[in-house]
């Protein structure tokens, strides 16, 4: 069907929040590479067996009826792997739903988000959705976060949340504990950890929620679980403040298949570790065969994906891109758009033989 763009649209428009048109689309152009790593995604599926399985105990459910009002499976699954309290476990449509939930409860006009930048630009522009002002703090020159920066951002704007991606995409550095608690006691803000790469390196922050309630730990089944395709987070909190962010999800968020996937795959979850492991001893192999490679320089990475800035005098990264999708069929990540970021590119640390072809396709095109 065509639209006719003759009418006029503004008269629709102009019922948009101001805030929200001024904001750009989180977005992802779409390739069809031969190696594809640019999303770091997991180069391994779910083992074929527990495949198996899983879609025979799916043919055996009722697909008419509405799945449990609330995910008890997937949420029980969750208690066991974390030793968390099953009240202080939301579960979601992946773990960028939870963001947003909590964001949501939070976040209006005249509230402020304390945002560590360059990061997910998520954070962001859900801030922007929901009226509330983000507060950037630029990292470190060597891309760490500026702890005591983001204490002083968040007393002087009194924030209701600080929003720490650790490891963060797509630089790659952690917290430590140390750094975490301090950041809690310097401030009262909500601290809020995204923790979906945490399976490949940075401190889990799981013990901190015992005598600390401000802080909020997010998880993902898209990363160390190989499961992007299924759509599955979970959220960790004192339960209090969890039944107040329940209260933004919508009703349903899960469906049967997701609910009854996620949950055996976290009893199984021992199944996946040999996999998590290949992905970080590949991450360091990369950065290794990277660190040889003149003219670029890549930074250390505690997430299963490296960034790297095109520094050989007269190449331009974006041509160093468009080359190793075109002639090598690699495709990584270009994120020289973020602040602090000039000329970067991120690659996903892939299977071996996806790893190799990066390298290859990488030398190639910079001795031309």
């Amino acid at each position: 069907m065509t639209v006719d763009t003759t009418p006029d649209i503004e008269s629709a428009l102009r019922h948009v929040k101001s805030a929200v048109r001024e904001l750009s689309a989180y977005t992802l152009r779409n390739h069809e590479p031969r190696v594809k790593l640019n999303q770091n995604e997991s180069p391994y599926d779910v083992p074929a067996e527990l495949k198996v399985a899983l879609w025979a105990s799916l043919a055996a459910r009722t697909w008419s009826r509405y799945p449990p009002f609330v995910a008890s499976d997937f949420i029980g699954a969750v208690a066991e792997a974390t030793s968390w309290p099953e009240a202080g476990i939301l579960v979601g449509n992946g773990s960028n739903e939870l963001i947003q939930a909590l964001l949501a409860i939070v976040v209006e006009r005249g509230r402020t988000v304390v945002i560590p930048e360059p990061t997910f630009t998520l954070y962001r522009l859900l801030t922007g959705v929901g009226g509330g002002t983000v507060e950037s703090v630029a990292l470190e020159e060597d891309l760490k976060f500026d702890v005591d920066g983001i204490i002083a951002a968040a007393r002087r704007t009194a924030a209701s949340i600080v929003v720490l991606c650790t490891p963060n995409n797509p630089t790659g550095s952690a917290l430590s504990r140390e750094e975490i608690e301090v950041l809690h006691d310097g401030t009262e803000a909500l601290i809020v950890l995204d923790q979906a790469y945490v399976e490949f390196g940075g401190y889990d922050a799981i013990p901190l929620l015992v005598d600390r309630p401000r802080v909020v730990i997010l998880r993902t089944f898209s990363k160390a679980m190989g499961m992007a395709g299924l759509r599955a987070g979970y959220l960790l909190g004192h339960p209090d403040l969890v039944r107040e962010i329940s209260k933004a999800k919508l009703p349903y968020n899960i469906n049967f298949v997701t609910e009854s996937i996620a949950a055996e795959v976290l009893r199984n979850r021992g199944l996946l570790q040999p996999q998590i492991d290949r992905i970080r001893a590949e991450r360091e192999r990369l950065f290794e065969r990277m660190a040889g490679i003149e003219g670029i320089r890549v930074f250390a990475s505690a997430g299963n994906f490296l960034l790297f800035r095109v520094e050989h005098p007269g190449v331009d990264h974006r041509v160093v891109f468009r080359r190793l999708v075109e002639e090598h069929g690699v495709l990584v990540r270009d994120v020289s758009d973020y602040p602090m970021l000039e000329r970067c590119l991120r690659v996903s640390a892939g299977a071996p033989e996806e790893n190799d072809a990066f390298v290859a396709g990488l030398v190639a095109v910079l001795s031309r």
